[in-house]
C-alpha cells in the first residue's frame, strides 16, 4: 500500500480509533461470556455495542476495498487478515501491524529491530489469540453433554497448551463448533511459534556472525 494512497492515508486516520474499538469489542464479547448473572437489559445493550462495533469494522472493510481500487476479489486475496477480522470481529486486534505503521510514521524511525518487532507482535499476537479463543471455546463448550471444560480457567489452560502445541488432551473440546476454533488455534499457534523461533534464531546467529568478524583482541 502506498503511504500516499488514499487508503493509506484513511488507514492513518482510522486505525488507532479502531484499535481501541476492537477492544472493547473483546471485553463487551467478555462481559456476555463470564457474567452470567448479567440483567437482561445490560446483556441487550452488550449485544447492541457489538452489532454497532462490527458494522463498524465492515464499513472500514468496504471503505480500504473502495479506495484500493481493486477488484473486490483480489482484494480479498491481498487483505486477508482484515477479511478474517471482519468475518470474526473478536480476532480484530491481531490487526496490530497496520496499527504500528501508523505509530511509526507519527513517530519517525522505528526504536526497535526488525528481530524485536516480529517477537513483540507474535507475543501479543498469542495473547490476544489465547484470550479470545478461550472465550469463543467456553461459550460453545459451557454446558455441553461430556465437555471437560466446566470453567474459564479450564479453558485458558486448554488455551495455552494449544497455542503452545503442547496439547496435555486433559481437557478436549466436543462440541463441533468448539473444535473448529481449536482447528483454527493450532494453526495460529504453529504460525505464532514458528515467527519467534525463527526469528530468535536470526538474531542469535546474526550475533555470532559479529562477534566472529570481530578482529582479535577486541
Amino acid at each position: 500500500m502506498d503511504d500516499d494512497s488514499p487508503e493509506a492515508r484513511w488507514a492513518e486516520r482510522t486505525e488507532v480509533a479502531l484499535f481501541a474499538a476492537s477492544l472493547v469489542f473483546m471485553a463487551t464479547y467478555a462481559t456476555i461470556v463470564l457474567a452470567t448473572d448479567l440483567p437482561p437489559s445490560w446483556r441487550d445493550l452488550c449485544h447492541l455495542v457489538l452489532l454497532v462495533l462490527w458494522l463498524l469494522f465492515a464499513a472500514d472493510y468496504v471503505v480500504h476495498w473502495r479506495l484500493s481500487g481493486q477488484h473486490w476479489w483480489r482484494f480479498v486475496l491481498t487483505h486477508g487478515v482484515s477479511t478474517v477480522s471482519v468475518v470474526l470481529p473478536l480476532l480484530r486486534p491481531l490487526r496490530m501491524v497496520p496499527l504500528y505503521e501508523v505509530l511509526q510514521k507519527k513517530r519517525g524511525e522505528p526504536r526497535l529491530s526488525l528481530y524485536a518487532r516480529v517477537i513483540s507482535y507474535a507475543g501479543l499476537s498469542t495473547l490476544l489469540l489465547g484470550f479470545a479463543g478461550s472465550l469463543a471455546v467456553y461459550q460453545q463448550e459451557r454446558g455441553a453433554p461430556g465437555a471437560t471444560m466446566r470453567t474459564f480457567g479450564d479453558a485458558v489452560w486448554w488455551a495455552c497448551s494449544t497455542l503452545s502445541t503442547v496439547g496435555y488432551g486433559d481437557i478436549t473440546p466436543v462440541t463441533p463448533l468448539g473444535r473448529t476454533i481449536a482447528s483454527g488455534m493450532m494453526a495460529g499457534g504453529l504460525a505464532l511459534l514458528g515467527a519467534v523461533t525463527g526469528s530468535f534464531s536470526s538474531w542469535l546467529l546474526q550475533s555470532f556472525t559479529r562477534d566472529d568478524e570481530r578482529p582479535p583482541g577486541r
